[in-house]
């Protein structure tokens, strides 16, 4: 038996009963805890530029909104971004970016995670593999009732089906406020890493 299909077995199991509290108004104390075994954000590869922030301060609110919102579908994020502008930098705009998503409520983090799809895989990924990841996403859903979110950035392609496994695995253990907290860490992560990735495509 290999070690995914462990996991399938794993994953086949009932899924775990509903939570039986419901999740409080607003995030846990200002700044979200140490999450062990995470790190910061890798250094990008392609860094964009300073005429992209530029852009970014100069391009037209309504539009610059729309565009956020594909970063994370935030509406208080985006207009956050939007209003605290002009920025100095790139480092001040993910500091920025990070504060707005630490600052997000818990009907914030319903509207991103809305806005939110699975992880993508290679396209050369194997049946099976889909199979693990289908019944591991069903498991997590039913627990927690919104789609799974994990920062792979600087993960490997042939490494992010066992990242992503793995990652729902042990989350499944979490009852729904600590499972809560590292959800809003990964959004803060994926907000950030797309705003970048906006930065470089932006229209200069």
């Amino acid at each position: 038996m290999t070690h995914l299909d462990n996991v399938v077995a794993h994953l086949a199991q009932p899924a775990l009963p509903a939570p039986t509290h419901r999740r409080g108004t607003t995030l846990p104390p200002h700044r979200l805890p140490h999450l062990p075994g995470r790190v910061t954000l890798p250094e990008q590869a392609h860094t964009p530029s300073p005429t992209a922030v530029e852009w970014f301060n100069h391009a037209p609110e309504d539009t610059l909104r729309q565009s956020l919102l594909g970063c994370l579908r935030s509406l208080r994020w985006a207009h956050r971004l939007t209003d605290h502008r002009p920025y100095p930098d790139l480092d001040a705009l993910l500091a920025a970016s990070d504060e707005a998503a630490y600052d997000l409520t818990a009907t914030d983090l319903t509207e991103a995670l809305a806005g939110e799809t699975l992880p993508s895989l290679p396209s050369d990924t194997y049946d099976v593999a889909h199979t693990a990841l289908s019944a591991a996403h069903a498991a997590y859903e039913a627990r927690f009732g919104h789609v799974f979110v994990i920062s792979l950035d600087g993960t490997p392609p042939v490494e992010r089906l066992d990242r992503t496994l793995e990652g729902i695995r042990s989350r499944l253990a979490h009852d729904p406020e600590e499972e809560r907290v590292v959800v809003a860490e990964e959004l803060r992560r994926l907000a950030a890493e797309r705003l970048i990735g906006f930065l470089r495509d932006a229209p200069l």
